[in-house]
């Protein structure tokens, strides 16, 4: 099938799944009232990183993983701030963990289209997100309560530092 005649009928489908839940919602009122209860706004978040997610696999766009994997982990961790279990103040570290998330869509897109250079582009994206993490996680996070890594902080910095001078070394050599 056509990559447009793909895209099309996607779009199609996802229009009509969306407009016949917006109808429900509408005939229905105690069905608008149960949802009203229950659902969140960083749930919508992640039904729209859900959208993102099939819209890729519909019409075979790898590279959509990106996209969902960015709004799925921002949706998540704002879920986990309605939800009481992390502060909103933990936003003053929590931002780190974005180029995380893309990272993250980096290398599942990678794997899907078995790109190596997609792979090892995505993991490194996902260890500078982690590092910056732990580190500004450790400097800021204790304004807000207890940072587990704190304690850890010089000793993953001396061997994520370790682990770069091995590397340069090394590839210099290859």
């Amino acid at each position: 099938m056509a990559y447009q005649r793909r895209k099309s009928i996607t779009s199609g489908v996802i229009l009509i799944l969306i407009g016949a839940i917006l109808l429900a919602l509408q005939v229905f009122p105690t069905l608008n009232i149960w949802a009203g209860e229950r659902i969140t706004w960083p749930m919508i978040i992640l039904v729209v990183a859900l959208v993102l997610l099939v819209i890729g696999a519909l019409t075979g766009t790898a590279d959509m993983l990106v996209p969902a994997s960015i709004v799925g982990g921002i949706g998540t961790v704002l879920h986990l701030q309605v939800e009481g279990v992390i502060t909103w103040e933990s936003w003053a570290y929590l931002w780190t963990l974005i180029p995380g998330f893309a990272g993250l869509g980096v290398f599942l897109a990678g794997l899907v289209k078995w790109n190596r250079r997609e792979i090892v582009d995505g993991l490194q994206t996902i260890l500078v997100s982690s590092v910056l993490f732990v580190v500004f996680g450790s400097v800021i996070g204790d304004q807000f309560g207890v940072f587990p890594f704190r304690d850890y902080l010089p000793v993953l910095l001396i061997g994520l530092g370790v682990f770069l001078l091995i590397r340069a070394v090394l590839g210099r050599r290859r």
